[in-house]
Order: C-alpha cells, then sequence, then structure tokens
C-alpha cells in the first residue's frame, strides 16, 4: 500500500538516476487499514488516482510501466487500459501492461493500445500459461515477467519444514501430503543441481530464463546472499539435455496442488480456459 514506493524514493534521492532503473507498478488491490484485502478496483477514475499517489509516493514525474494487478470482474478491461492509455498520453506512464490474465483479455486489450509486459506466475511448478497464454502474447510480441519462479520457496531447500505460523501454509502445495509430493520433486531437483555444483533454486531460475529472452524472471528476496544466489544463476547456461533432465525432475502433471486456494484460483482470469 506504497511502502515499497517510499523505499525507491529514498533509493531515488540517494543518487540513483531515474534514467538508469525501470519501474514497474502495479494498482487496484484493495485493503482496509488492517491490512485486509476487500477486493478490486480498475475503474478507470481508480487507475488516475492510485497513479498520482503512485508519482507522489515515487517522487518522479513517470513509471515506466503501469499495470492492474488483477482483471476487475467489474470493469471491461478495454476501460482500464484506456484509461493509462490517457496517461501515457499525458507522459505519466512510458508503457502499459497486465497481470494474471488469460489470452482472449489479453487480445482484447492489446486492441486498445500495445501491452508491454504480462505479469504472471511462472515456473518448473507452475507451467499452465504454455497453453494459450504464452503463445498468444508472443505473437502479439508481448514479454513476460514471471513471478513466483521459486514457486514461494518450493523450489529451494527452505521450505523443507514451515513453522506453524507460516503464511504459505495457507497454499494448497504447501499443505500436508501435496508438501509432503511436491519436496519429493525437489529432492531430484537438487540431485540434477548438485551434479553442476549449483543450488536447486539457481538451477529453477536459470531454468525460467531459459524459456526466452522475452521471459524476464522476477527474483525476489529478504537477504542479500540469497540475490547474490539468484543473480548468479542468470549466468547459467543449461544445454537442452540439461533442460530435459531438469523437466524429467519435476514434470509439471506431478506437481501437488493448485498455486492458490480454490477461490482465488476460480477469480483468477489466467485459469480460465477458451
Amino acid at each position: 500500500m506504497g511502502h515499497n514506493e517510499l523505499l525507491l524514493r529514498d533509493a531515488l534521492r540517494r543518487g540513483v538516476s531515474r534514467e538508469s532503473v525501470f519501474i514497474q507498478v502495479k494498482f487496484g488491490g484493495q485493503r482496509d487499514p488492517s491490512g485486509a484485502f476487500i477486493g478490486h478496483d480498475a475503474s478507470p477514475a481508480a487507475a488516475k488516482n492510485s497513479l498520482a499517489y503512485t508519482l507522489t509516493r515515487l517522487g518522479t514525474g513517470y513509471v515506466d510501466l503501469y499495470q492492474p494487478a488483477r482483471l476487475d470482474p467489474d470493469v471491461p478491461v478495454e476501460d482500464t487500459v484506456g484509461a493509462i492509455a490517457d496517461m501515457v498520453q499525458a507522459g505519466y506512464v512510458r508503457h502499459i501492461g497486465l497481470s494474471e490474465v488469460g489470452a482472449d483479455t489479453i487480445r482484447r486489450a492489446h486492441a486498445v493500445h500495445p501491452i508491454a509486459a504480462l505479469q504472471i506466475e511462472y515456473s518448473l511448478m507452475s507451467r499452465g500459461i504454455e497453453a494459450e497464454i504464452l503463445p498468444t502474447v508472443r505473437e502479439l510480441g508481448i514479454s513476460v515477467t514471471a513471478y513466483g519462479i521459486l514457486s514461494r520457496g518450493l523450489l529451494s531447500s527452505s521450505t523443507a519444514r514451515l513453522a506453524p505460523d507460516d503464511p504459505r501454509t495457507r497454499f494448497p502445495r504447501f499443505s500436508g501430503e501435496n508438501h509432503t509430493r511436491n519436496l519429493e520433486l525437489l529432492a531430484a531437483l537438487e540431485e540434477i543441481a548438485a551434479e553442476h555444483g549449483i543450488t536447486a533454486a539457481q538451477l529453477a531460475i536459470a531454468w525460467v530464463a531459459s524459456r526466452g529472452e522475452d521471459i524476464i524472471p522476477l527474483i525476489g528476496t529478504k537477504r542479500r546472499d540469497r540475490l547474490a544466489e539468484a543473480l548468479t544463476a542468470l549466468d547459467l547456461t543449461l544445454s537442452a539435455d540439461d533442460l530435459a533432465a531438469v523437466e524429467a525432475a519435476v514434470p509439471a502433471a506431478a506437481v501437488a496442488g493448485d498455486r492458490y486456494a480454490s477461490a482465488q484460483m476460480a477469480a483468477l482470469d489466467s485459469e480460465r480456459r477458451s
């Protein structure tokens, strides 16, 4: 709710050149003062109002890419994108993006204004975009900013034991038998990683990076050593045999549990099949 934008403002004020960074902002997620989620608002007014607050918090005159966090079921995507296009015309936004939407929505949005990027979950354990979404964005020249590339830690050694209050326990892949089965997939990936002298996390990141120059892995961490580990993975080159071994170790069909709870999955436009 603006906290990260304030952190970026501090960085920009400490001598980081605005032109040297690419700032991507999502809007629309609604929360109350306690932090409880209360819905999405991607109406034209909300798109412009949220941007005004974002620019104030960042202390900059524009953002490089602006996108709704999710499809608002009460607002046609054409209206949302049209409002952002107004902000492009005014110079407040450089590029328009989308997040977690399906192929049909992408086409409808792109017909209003060129879409530059789609942010969506993509990893060894989440390969649903390969059926319809990835071919669509490649046809239209849209890049993919892939989040969840470590499946919230399932593809690293950090989730063998989760504390009872770990927020990830609410995700199906981390619950009960699902978690046990998914850790078996991690063990198979760790064997391959050990043969290459790297970690399973590095191997998983390298796999996402290998999917094409139009795939941009989003790396997130709370620790500097993990950041260094992740960035090293971007220099790894996997052979065709390596990729085949990785995908055999973590077959998409073998992953246990959905990436979100059933209610959240039902609300994702990207999970609807044509």
